[in-house]
């Protein structure tokens, strides 16, 4: 046996099929039949750039009470293929969220 005989694939990290905005939060429909839902606030809260963690030790800077509780995103676009760059009521905009941190942060909702 060779060695690739003993490796194992690589897991897919599911796509999303569809991104839609309601009141409050985003929707997301992914390639597995997942559908997950994320509050805007808890959506800005996650939000993975070097403004809002610390990049040497992963520690979350950004102070949750300066974020408003009616935060909303005033843009949403598709950065390639891999992610979602959101641009946030509150004048925040260097946050792109790929995928997996989407996926992450959100709660199942119904299968689609």
């Amino acid at each position: 046996m060779g060695l690739w005989d003993h490796m194992k694939p690589a897991a897919r990290t599911p796509a999303p099929s569809a991104v839609e905005q309601f009141p409050g939060k985003l929707a997301i429909a992914w390639d597995d039949g997942v559908r997950t839902e994320i509050a805007f606030r808890d959506l800005r809260l996650g939000c993975p750039c070097a403004g809002c963690v610390e990049e040497w030790s992963g520690r979350r800077t950004l102070d949750p009470a300066s974020v408003p509780d009616d935060v909303h995103p005033t843009s949403v676009e598709p950065v390639g293929n891999y992610a979602l760059s959101i641009v946030w009521s509150d004048g925040h905009s260097t946050g792109i969220y790929a995928w997996a941190t989407l996926r992450a942060l959100a709660q199942p909702s119904l299968a689609t």
